[in-house]
């Protein structure tokens, strides 16, 4: 019955709303401007575009207007803004996810949103999250590389819809709807940086050096971003539009990393410590947003014809180059351990590794609507791409010794997508049906994946070992490179047959029926279903309904990811590695073909409007079993000598779907507009909170380990913490926009409930709650000639910080080196007050 508690809440909440849209339908007069022209959606239907409180199923739309009057610099943090049911962490210290951060819908993974582009399928990037942040195993599609310039608005369907759009939409849709204009434009320059005070819980730090003193704070100005924007609307010929969008972005890193307490250097011989340790600065690490250069190019096109069809095209390229950092290696390590992770000969005073992310984004689409008869087609052909190279800076492979180099190509990842659809559709007329429209297609979508070996220098063990005998660290130190044993280059592709059936039985009630057929090359085939209804009551209120069967197939990143570590266990090289089902190895702990996970989605709720008021409030229930996961690094004894002694593995991690889960929650969104009779402008003021909770219903390990005594976890506590705990439970925000004349304020308070940010060392002693907080952003417009205009801004106002842990936390060590200073699982990150100011000319 638990589980049923969501649906029940919103049918209740619903019947409160009812009550009193029959109370004020009798009480309230129609005084004061009519509510504003609802905008119009094409997300979650093929018949005519609706109005987003007429839909059945609930969506939200954001326009550019909402995504570009505050500091956010990206896409994915601008929509984590606007939604409550959206987070968007912004982990550091992760390898690539430092680069390419996902989104997630609804508390879930994101592999479980699926993102469209103008309403086709979006490619995912072909970086698998592999370290310990929100999105541990999945593969997402980084929707930063969109310009927000180049967006008319964007689309959040918040209900399960794989079959209408097919793999990956348990959890919902973000639609990205490119801008339409052919003429107008605008540009808009942005400065801004971090201006904030940093406090540091230095309670239980180490402090090897007598006479130290760690400092508990310092005031920080960082994370300079200038960002340059614009687009333009332009005629093609006498009946298209051709919209082109360009971005610049360019900032400096940020570090919220703590003092580094530990000690630097060897003692001396006489037992003193060396006096550096007394003039090198102790803030070793960089722990925040990474240095990034962002440029990226959109163009969005269209032609009507005489006959009324059209044909269209977009397309666009993003290239980043992003820098972050590992952990940082003292010049100790040489000789205090094991393995080496310096040498003194390179890098006396210690060294930063850094991680080079750069990311090639590519996409292209192109199709034709025309009609035949009575039926409406649309014929069209998608191509995406995402390329990560890898590079390692200011680093070394110790085991090559002093003749090791400092720079590495680690190596690249490349997934590619190619998608040709079909859809037809038409209206039926039925007698005693107010309006029938029937929708059917079909898609073939081939997929490619590759992982690049990096440089020999990169991964291989140059069998160095240093003067006092330690054997040197094998590969570059932050992020050894692919071996050639990772590399792949791998194709699947899959067909899918789909129909649907809109009908609006009166003008009160209305029933969509969803159906849909895919079959994939690697593991078979799979049917889904929706059935989602709605009726008015009223002109004031409408209930609303849905149940579904979805299904996400396992991305050919996650069937085919293999990333090989050396790491020393007793001055031993053994392999450290994630293992693909594909590698005979893997299969004597039971790794097997992934298979899709399965979900059933149920969801009620209802419309609630009068006047310039509108209330939607939506509870649901998404069950997903089979769901797929990545296991925790196995290093037990009695695993370990599954393998053969020639593979040398001491430490294996791999796929399998040994989940079930149950997710369950509500959304509420509010709006209203106001226009006061003293004439002092308009205000619109929105409400929305969200509450989502994630229990896990099985964790099934492999029969091969199972086996074992003692059995190894499949998932170890910090995982499942993760899984269940790692984004808040609740999350809530309330905008008030005011405009007047040539003035404009818009302030936002955002509401973040409490996350656990489990310990990874497994150790529930130290695991801490990240509690509650709110943050405040503002920004004041103000309109200086005709079309320019200057604002100025801050986010997070206060200047507001997740909970702060101590370094080590009953008995148990977060942080030695000031790492971890601040959750990764915090959902607003860890940068403190952003202020920015912007100049933008719209013609």
């Amino acid at each position: 019955m638990k589980t049923h508690r969501p649906v029940l809440f919103a049918g209740l909440s619903l019947a409160t709303l009812a009550f009193a849209t029959g109370a004020f339908a009798q009480t309230a007069a129609p005084e004061g401007p009519e509510a504003q022209v609802d905008a119009v959606v094409v997300t979650g239907t093929r018949a005519a575009p609706r109005a987003r409180l007429d839909t059945v199923a609930p969506v939200d739309v954001i326009n550019s207007a909402q995504m570009t009057r505050v500091g956010n610099t990206e896409l994915a943090q601008a929509l984590s803004a606007a939604l409550p049911s959206l987070n968007f962490t912004r982990p550091a210290v992760t390898d690539g996810t430092d680069t390419i951060r996902p989104i997630t819908l609804r508390g879930m993974q994101p592999d479980q949103t699926l993102v469209l582009i103008n309403s086709k399928r979006a490619h995912a990037s072909s970086l698998v999250n592999l370290n310990g942040s929100v999105g541990y195993g999945s593969v997402s599609v980084d929707v930063n590389t969109i310009p927000t310039a180049a967006l008319g608005s964007v689309e959040v369907l918040r209900d399960g819809a794989s079959a209408q759009y097919g793999s990956d939409a348990i959890a919902g849709v973000v639609n990205l709807r490119l801008r339409e204009a052919r003429s107008g434009g605008n540009v808009s320059v942005t400065v801004g940086q971090r201006d904030t005070t940093v406090k540091y819980n230095m309670g239980s730090a180490p402090q090897p050096v007598t006479g130290l003193v760690l400092p508990t704070q310092r005031h920080l100005s960082d994370g300079a971003t200038t960002t340059v924007s614009g687009w333009v609307g332009l005629p093609l010929l006498d009946k298209g539009f051709l919209t082109v969008s360009l971005e610049s972005l360019v900032r400096s890193h940020t570090t919220r990393a703590g003092p580094d307490p530990r000690q630097q250097y060897a003692t001396l011989p006489n037992g003193s410590f060396d006096p550096r340790e007394y003039t090198l600065p102790r803030f070793t690490n960089w722990y925040g947003d990474p240095q990034m250069e962002q440029y990226t190019g959109y163009v969005n096109a269209g032609y009507d014809f005489d006959n009324g069809s059209r044909l269209y095209a977009h397309g666009g390229y993003q290239k980043r180059d992003a820098i972050s950092a590992a952990n940082w290696r003292r010049p100790i390590q040489e000789t205090a351990a094991n393995p080496a992770s310096n040498l003194l000969a390179i890098y006396p005073n210690g060294f930063l590794p850094k991680i080079e992310g750069k990311v090639q984004d590519y996409t292209a689409v192109g199709g034709y609507k025309f009609k035949a008869g009575a039926w409406n087609v649309d014929a069209s052909l998608n191509y995406g791409e995402n390329r990560f190279d890898f590079g390692v800076i200011d680093s070394i492979n110790v085991s090559m010794g002093p003749n090791s180099p400092t720079r590495f190509n680690a190596g690249q990842l490349r997934y590619r997508q190619g998608v040709a659809n079909l859809d037809v559709s038409r209206t039926i007329p039925v007698s005693g049906v107010e309006e029938m429209n029937f929708a059917a297609g079909a898609e073939y979508r081939r997929e490619g994946y590759r992982i690049q070996e990096g440089e020999l220098s990169s991964y291989v063990n140059g069998l160095f070992r240093t003067a006092g005998g330690i054997v040197g660290g094998v590969g570059t130190q932050g992020f050894p490179g692919f071996a050639p044993s990772d590399s792949t280059n791998v194709h699947r592709s899959s067909q899918s047959l789909y129909a649907d059936l809109e009908t609006k039985v009166t003008n009160a009630f209305s029933v969509d029926l969803a159906g849909r057929y895919e079959h994939y090359s690697d593991f078979g085939s799979i049917v889904t279903g929706k059935l989602a209804a709605r009726y008015d009551l009223n002109s004031n209120f409408a209930i609303r309904g849905a149940i579904s069967r979805g299904f996400r197939a396992p991305s050919l990143q996650q069937q085919n990811v293999s990333y090989t570590a050396i790491t020393f266990i007793g001055g031993n090289p053994v392999t450290n590695a994630v293992l693909r089902a594909s590698n005979p190895v893997a299969s004597r702990i039971g790794a097997v073909p992934l298979q899709p996970e399965k979900s059933m989605n149920y969801s009620a709720g209802g419309v609630f409007r009068l006047g310039a008021l509108s209330v939607t409030l939506d509870g649901y229930i998404i069950r997903i079993n089979d769901r797929i996961a990545l296991s925790d690094a196995l290093t037990q004894a009695n695993v370990i000598a599954l393998f053969p002694t020639s593979s040398q593995i001491g430490a294996a991690r791999f796929f399998t779907n040994g989940v079930d889960s149950t997710t369950t929650g509500q959304d509420l969104v509010v709006a209203y507009r106001w226009v006061p009779e003293q004439n002092v402008g308009t205000f619109n003021f929105s409400l929305a909170a969200s509450h989502n909770e994630t229990h896990l219903r099985a964790v099934r390990s492999t029969p091969q380990l199972s086996a074992l005594s003692p059995a190894p976890p499949f998932l170890t506590q910090y995982r499942i913490k993760t899984l269940t705990k790692g984004q808040p439970k609740y999350k809530g925000s309330f905008v008030t926009d005011w405009s007047a004349g040539r003035f404009g304020v818009t302030a936002k308070a955002t509401y973040y409930g409490e996350t656990l940010q489990s310990s990874s060392t497994n150790n529930a002693l130290g695991d801490y709650v990240l509690k509650a907080k709110t943050l405040v952003d503002l920004e004041a417009r103000m309109n200086l000639l005709p079309g320019m205009q200057v604002a100025v801004g801050a986010e997070n106002l206060f200047d507001t910080y997740p909970t702060t842990p101590p370094y080590v936390l009953n008995g148990v060590t977060n942080s030695s080196n000031g790492v971890g200073q601040f959750g990764n699982y915090s959902p607003f990150g860890f940068q403190g007050r952003y202020g920015y100011a912007r100049v933008s000319y719209s013609w």
